[in-house]
This record gives structure tokens, sequence and C-alpha cells, in this order.
């Protein structure tokens, strides 16, 4: 018993820094290797292919060197290279350093899965430990944060799992003999990739819960602190530890958590924001019974050439489910450059997990689990719970007393809240937007809960830090698309999706109306302009430009955003000609982009003849690959 606690432990934990890395190495395909989307969707996705297919090497080396060195020097290698992430400069340090580490740690579960033939607690525990932690670090995960309390907490994590793994081989030969490993447990190991890929695109991913909550509670005048949306968090996490920890049922009643998986994967494909928490507990649970159904319970092989070849098969299972995962979150998540349907992405995976799984060999006795599965659910249940029980409702009220004779506007292109850098920035963007005092702010390519992005909220994080409620508009699905936030009530918010044109990304225009008291209101539009190959968005312009003067309705009006045009080009005429006004003009030429050598005016703010445009400026920063624009507009008299 003592080994298969120290087993699944130590499993756990070398899960838990796995996925850390995964975080850091996911986002930096993009935002590191990748350049200002000029780099081929097709050489990232090679990139990022390449090192879970050199993983598949790993078994051939276990075989002949032997799991236990492997495993050792792996585990070393991962725990380095999750350490050196926390203190990394940014750039291409950071992203060697973070693929490094995915290497170590698909190396590291090869060896690991040649010694173990019973991985599902270890490995559902990592899952859900993950998330609870995510939720509590309000989706900021510690090797983004970089103070004390974060070194000491990865200090802690990566002392336990070197001590776990250096300490099976001084266990006596009593212990070793409570759990000799059998031939089993391929299924197993083979759905780890599979399940890692859906638990952090849906059943375990803190952001998308809290996405699929402002969905729910989206226009009732209440603005809630970021830990609101984080409440179905532990459901899904207890619902989740308890279907993998305890005895499935037998017969066709095996079919519940399949069936379950499946359903909750089709209600994400759908791409409906209200459908986003059904979809989160139903894969939750379902991804959880299907781990259970192949929680190997075979007795010990009755020779050492059968247990060799369980651990080789074991290890191939493994190394071939991490390139599933590494397929389907490349499959996924590229559509949104190439412009193929990609919803059938998370439904295959789920029919790949619920056939295995179903197919598995019915359980009919079962081997001593090394936690029990009620208390292990709720410990790591009740660490989730820190999160939402901190929640509180705040009344939208806004900054100032009476309607204003001024508003200070901000649009700016976030990337996903990294910076130049190919770090996660989000004091870096608080600090340039607040820096100009603004009254509303419109915001790009926001993405809540992508897995691709490190599974952050940007949106609810960085209205936190300016103490400003938002409006969201989905564009590429309910989880990316542009926002915004503002110190006065929102009012009537409207969303218009617009026509692709050839353009693989969505892309939509959110227009509200900001209340500024005594009948005072004037109508805001943030929108995100995505140009087909080789053209303007001229379509595209047009389109926003007809819905923001229809939506005005003649009240005073503000169109800002990446609209991918210049001055002088066809779609920045489109503006001009639906009767607004560059509010920029002053400052021309005003480039915003690349940050770093700002040489194209692609980011932009016009506004009603009525509002006279002051002050306009795009400040300095490299927290996104954009800059911002800013500008103070003074409304008509009353």
């Amino acid at each position: 018993m003592r080994y298969r606690q120290l087993t699944t432990g130590t499993l756990a934990l070398g899960v838990l820094l796995l996925i850390d890395v995964l975080r850091v190495w996911l986002p930096g395909i993009i935002t590191i290797f990748g350049q200002a989307a000029s780099t081929p969707a097709e050489l990232m996705g090679a990139f990022a292919l390449g090192w879970f297919v050199l993983a598949m090497g790993a078994p051939a080396v276990v075989r002949r060197v032997g799991a236990r060195p492997v495993t050792v020097v792996a585990a070393v290698a991962l725990a380095v290279a999750r350490l050196a992430l926390t203190a990394a400069p940014g750039g291409r340090t950071q992203l060697w350093l973070a693929t490094a580490g995915l290497l170590a740690g698909l190396v590291w579960l090869v060896g690991v899965a040649a010694d173990t033939d019973r991985p599902v607690p270890g490995l559902a525990l990592g899952f859900a430990v993950n998330a609870a932690l995510h939720a509590v670090l309000d989706t900021v995960d510690l090797v983004w944060r970089g103070d004390w309390v974060a070194w000491l907490l990865s200090a802690v994590a990566v002392a336990l799992f070197l001590v776990g793994t250096a300490q099976p081989g001084q266990l006596s030969a009593d212990a070793l003999a409570d759990a000799p490993v059998g031939p089993g447990g391929g299924r197993a190991w083979l759905l780890a990739g599979p399940a890692l890929l859906l638990a952090g695109m849906v059943a375990l991913n803190p952001a998308l819960a809290r996405t699929g909550m402002s969905y729910l509670v989206a226009g009732d005048g209440v603005a809630r602190s970021p830990l609101f949306g984080l409440a179905p968090v532990p459901v899904a996490v207890a619902g989740f530890l308890c279907a993998a920890l305890t005895r499935p049922p037998r017969g066709w009643g095996r079919a519940y958590g399949p069936v379950t998986l499946l359903g909750g994967a089709v209600l994400f494909a759908l791409d409906r924001g209200d459908l986003l928490l059904p979809a989160i507990l139903l894969a939750a649970v379902g991804l959880g019974a299907c781990l259970a159904l192949t929680d190997d319970t075979s007795q010990p092989a009755s020779d050492t050439a059968s247990a060799g070849a369980g651990a080789s098969r074991r290890g191939y299972a493994v190394a071939a489910g991490m390139l599933v995962f590494a397929l389907g979150a490349v499959g996924y998540y590229s559509a949104y450059d190439l412009g193929y349907p990609n919803a059938a992405v998370p439904v295959v995976v789920a029919v790949l997990i619920a056939a295995v799984a179903f197919t598995a060999r019915p359980v009919v006795h079962r081997l001593p689990g090394p936690f029990p599965p009620l208390r292990a659910a709720a410990a790591v249940t009740a660490l989730a719970l820190l999160a939402p029980v901190l929640a509180d409702e705040v009344p939208v009220a806004s900054n100032r007393d009476g309607p204003p004779q001024r508003l200070t506007v901000v649009a700016y292109n976030i990337r996903m809240g990294f910076g130049l850098d190919g770090r996660f920035d989000l004091a870096g963007l608080a600090e340039v937007v607040d820096r100009q005092r603004p009254d509303v702010v419109l915001l790009s390519e926001v993405d809540r809960a992508w897995l691709l992005n490190g599974g952050h909220d940007t949106l609810d994080l960085l209205s936190d830090r300016l103490g400003m409620p938002y409006v969201f508009g989905p564009a590429a699905d309910p989880v990316w698309g542009d926002a915004v936030l503002s110190r006065w009530p929102v009012r009537d918010p409207r969303t218009l999706p617009l026509a692709a044109v050839g353009a693989p990304t969505g892309a939509q225009a959110l227009a509200v109306t900001l209340d500024l008291g005594d009948g005072v209101r004037t109508a805001v539009v943030s929108t995100h302009l995505q140009p087909p190959p080789g053209k303007g968005p001229v379509v595209q312009a047009r389109a926003v430009a007809d819905f923001a003067t229809r939506y005005a309705a003649g009240r005073p009006l503000v169109v800002a955003g990446d609209l991918n045009t210049e001055p002088g080009d066809e779609a920045f005429a489109e503006f001009a000609n639906a009767g607004l006004v560059d509010a920029l003009a002053a400052a021309r030429p005003l480039a915003t982009s690349p940050a770093d050598d700002p040489r194209q005016q692609i980011d932009h703010i016009f506004v009603s003849p009525g509002l006279t445009p002051s002050d306009p400026v795009a400040p300095r920063s490299t927290a996104s690959d954009h800059l911002p624009v800013a500008v103070t507009v003074t409304l008509p008299p009353r």
C-alpha cells in the first residue's frame, strides 16, 4: 500500500509539473516561435508535433537502458526546467526551456509507465489538483507570478516530486512485493494524452467555467468578483474524481461514462456560450468514469517476459496517447489560422476515449486503491472551494458624479495577454492602459479559456486589475473575441458577426451604450477586422460602419479597434464614407504595430462629428505586439 501511495502521489506531482510546462510551451509556439501572424501555421504545427514524435523513441531507450535511470534523469530535467521557467527572461530562452521541459516530461511519462500498471489514480489526482490550483490562483499560474510565494510553492512541488521519484529504489522488498507490476495498464496509459486534452480544453478548465458563468449572468446589471465564475469548478472536480476513483458499474451501466463524455464534448462543439457549463460538468464526470473503466485489475505477470512485454506496451501507449494530445491541440487551434471547421476535434477525441474505455475488460474485482476515493475527492474539492468562496457582488456604478464633459477612450489589441517576450504580462497591460486614466477601453484578441494560450481568462483578470466591468463579444468562438470595459454603466449590448470573406479567424462588432447619467448616452463599438489573404477588410469595414451608425441612431458614437487597415486604404475610407471622423488624425503618422518597432498604422479610433477629439497618443509598451491608441473626446453640449 505504501508503494502505491508513493507512486500515485509522485505521478500526480509529475503531471502537475508537466501541465505547468505545457501552459508555457503552448503559448510560446504562437508568441515566440510564431511572429505576429507571419509564421505559417503549418510550420508552427510541425514544430509542435515534432517533439511528440521524437518522444515515440523513448520506449526503445527505456527497453535498452532500463526504466529506473531514464525516469530519474527525465524527472530531474523536468524539475529543473519547471523552476527555470519561473525566472526565464522570456523570448527564445523561455521557449527552449519549455521545450526541454516538455520533452523531459514525455520521456518521464514513458519511464513511469514501464513500472506502473495502474496509473489512473495518479493521473486523475494530477488533473484534478492542477484544476483546483489553477482556480485558486485565479487562472494565473505560478510560473507567471515570479514573487516569493510562487518560488516557494514551485520549489516545494519540485522537491516533493524529486523525493518521490528517488524513494521507490529505497523501499524494502516487502513493500515492493505489496504492489508487483503486472502486464496490464496499457489502455489507461493510452488515454493519458487524450484525457489531458479534454481536461484542459473543457472538463477541468476553470477559465472556461468562469466564461460560461458570465454568459448566464450577462446583462443583469451586477458586476461580480472575478472569482464568482469559478463556482462550478469544485463541482466539476468532485464529479471527476469521484467517477475516476470509484468502481464503475457493470454490464451496460458501464456506458454511462462514455455517453456522458460524448454529451459534454458535443455541447462544447456547438460553440454556444450558454452551453459551456453543462458541457464542462458532463465532460468532467464522463472523463472520470472513462478513466475508471481502464483502471487495470489484472493479476501480476507470471513470468519476466510477460512483464517486460507489458512494460514496453505501456511505454508506447503513453507516447502514442501524448501524440494524440498534440494532434488534437494542433488540429483544433490551427483551424483559426487555416480556416477549416474544428468542432469535430473534441468530439473525435471523446469518441476515442469512450471506445477505449468501454471495450476495456470489465472490472470483476478491484485491487486496493492507494487513496480512499471519497476522501481524496473531498480534499481536492476543498482546495478548489478556496476560489469561489471568496466571491462577492458589487453594484455597477460610475466612478464620477453626473454626465461628464469628456471621455478618454483606449483601444488595444492585447494578444491574449502575452507580451513581446512571450510572457503573460497582465501587469504591463494594466499599467499602460491605466496610465491613460480611461473611461472606456476597447480590447481586441481577447482570450478567455483557450488551452493553447494557457487557459487564462484574460478579460476577467484585466477587468479586475483596472476596476472596470466588461461586456464581451465572441468572434471565433465563445471564448475568443473583443470586449468593452467601462467606468460608466453599460446598456443594450449587441453583436454583429462579420462575414469571413476568406479570412480564417472569425470577426464581429460589439456595440454598447454608455449611460452617462441624466439621460446622456454614448454609443461605443469595438471590433477587430480580419482581412482576407492579400486584400483589405473592405467588406467587414463597410458592415461595421453601417452597423455602428444604425446602432447609434444619432447619438454620439465611438468606433475603435484593430482594423488592419491604414489611412488611405479603401477599408479605412469606409468609415469616412459613413460620416465618421479619424480621431487620431492630428497625430498622424501614428504607427502601432509591431510594438517594438512600429511601422503600421492599423489600430484606430473613429468618432461621430459631434465629438471633438484631442490628445491622441499611442503610448509605448511591449505588453502586446500592438501599441494601444488613446484619445480624449469632448461631448457635445447638452
